[in-house]
């Protein structure tokens, strides 16, 4: 008998779509016994015919016209690769509507539209999967929805960004400052022509407004993120935190407490025997903490081509298996709590903090008493050095509610003993 087949169309065939393209000839003689069913793709939407036709072993599946896809019934699956909010998020309404499974690894859309995207999909009784949509080839997604889903996630803490975790391990490592970082990071190809999206914790945001959404089973979206990026960062503070005992990395961070759901990315020290701190290059990682599980952490390739190719074409097989078993939309959107969102102010956080000041008597005693008035308590406070009239001081802080911290902020920017806050850190 002739092997059932699938029809695929992939959308988009950049860098990630190229890699897609790839894994799938590869699994080509496996297929079948893997999954059931062969996989064949159909269609592959591109801007440019001629140039993408270098790329493929048959370029008449290649087409510039979306509706030669989305008219055509034969197709059963749709894998979006195209990135960005529109066209994609039309494309990926019309295929669910029209009865198509999508696959898709668009962060900027599920972090904005998920909610519409999965109700669609419900309605229509078909996947819509995402593994890519969050560190790259590393499996969390799944993880969460289905084999940590007997656990309560108390909080889910992670390196979601590769680019970024590289600069920060080159300043680490060999004393960088950040633009030298930043620029050996475009070099090598980890940071793109515009870094504002990696750099300023963008799209660190959007990944964790989605893993905090199934982590916590209540819709977070973009814009409920706190997001800070890591241009403030020295190398003078990375040897400080190392001198504590401490790496600094670009965290994402969600926790779940009674009053509400906390989220967040922004640089932080963490203490270097945490695995999050030897967690180097462009590597990711995600910690999660659940009940029952204890700590778990997964770890691999957060982005390039294959490692995102591989959570692709693992959605794919997973819709594949789904379509031969009539199970479709097995699993559909698992936000079905309504929890509120904490503002940043009323967070607890400890502190590292640096400022210049004049090298003068009761300094310390005024800036302690600043701290003491808002109910801010001192963990260390050291010393470093001495620059002419200046000395360069340390404060690490007590856990604190944000809001007493940034009222004793405000103050200390006022006097006119305090002549620099240098670096302003979160303490894991």
């Amino acid at each position: 008998m002739e092997a059932k087949k699938i029809q695929v169309a992939l959308l988009g065939l950049g860098t990630v779509g190229t890699g897609v393209y790839k894994v799938l000839e590869r699994q080509k003689e496996e297929m079948l016994a893997k999954i059931g069913v062969e996989l064949e793709i159909r269609r592959i939407l591109v801007r440019n015919l001629e140039k993408a036709a270098a790329k493929v072993k048959d370029p008449g599946i290649l087409t510039n016209d979306w509706k030669t896809i989305i008219e055509d019934e034969s197709i059963d699956i749709v894998i979006e690769v195209m990135g960005g909010l529109e066209p994609a998020r039309t494309y990926m309404l019309e295929a669910l509507k029209a009865g198509k499974n999508v696959v898709t690894a668009n962060k900027d859309l599920m972090a904005t539209n998920g909610r519409e995207l999965m109700d669609t999909a419900k309605a229509a009784g078909r996947d819509l999967l995402f593994e890519a949509a969050v560190a790259g080839g590393i499996p969390i997604i799944r993880p969460l929805k289905q084999c940590l889903a007997g656990n309560h996630i108390e909080e889910v803490i992670g390196i979601v960004n590769g680019t970024t975790n590289f600069i920060l391990t080159k300043m680490t490592e060999e004393n960088m400052e950040f633009q030298e970082a930043l620029d050996l990071a475009t070099e090598l190809g980890y940071a793109e022509a515009d870094p504002t999206a990696d750099i300023e914790g963008l799209d660190a945001a959007r990944k964790m407004a989605i893993l905090a959404s199934i982590a916590f089973n209540s819709r977070v979206t973009f814009d409920d993120v706190y997001t800070e990026g890591i241009t403030k960062v020295t190398a003078r503070d990375i040897r400080y935190a190392k001198e504590m005992g401490c790496h600094i990395k670009l965290l994402g961070k969600a926790r779940n407490t009674e009053e509400g759901i906390e989220v967040s990315v922004h640089p932080m020290l963490i203490d270097s025997r945490h695995p999050l701190a030897s967690v180097n290059d462009s590597f990711n990682a995600v910690f999660v903490k659940g009940d029952a599980v204890g700590d778990t952490m997964f770890y691999g390739r957060g982005a390039g081509e294959l490692p995102t190719a591989s959570a692709i074409v693992g959605d794919v097989f997973d819709v594949a298996r789904n379509m031969l078993s009539g199970c479709t939309g097995r699993i559909s959107c698992t936000c079905y709590k309504s929890l509120p969102i904490k503002k940043m102010a009323d967070i607890n956080s400890r502190y590292f903090m640096r400022l210049q000041v004049d090298d003068r008597p009761g300094v310390l005693a005024a800036v302690t008493s600043v701290f003491g008035n808002n109910n801010v308590s001192i963990e260390q406070f050291i010393q470093k050095r001495k620059k002419g009239d200046l000395a360069e001081i340390v404060v690490i802080t007590e856990e604190v509610v944000e809001r007493n911290f940034n009222d004793s902020l405000r103050i200390l920017e006022t006097m006119s003993m305090i002549k620099d806050i240098s670096a302003v850190i979160r303490v894991y």
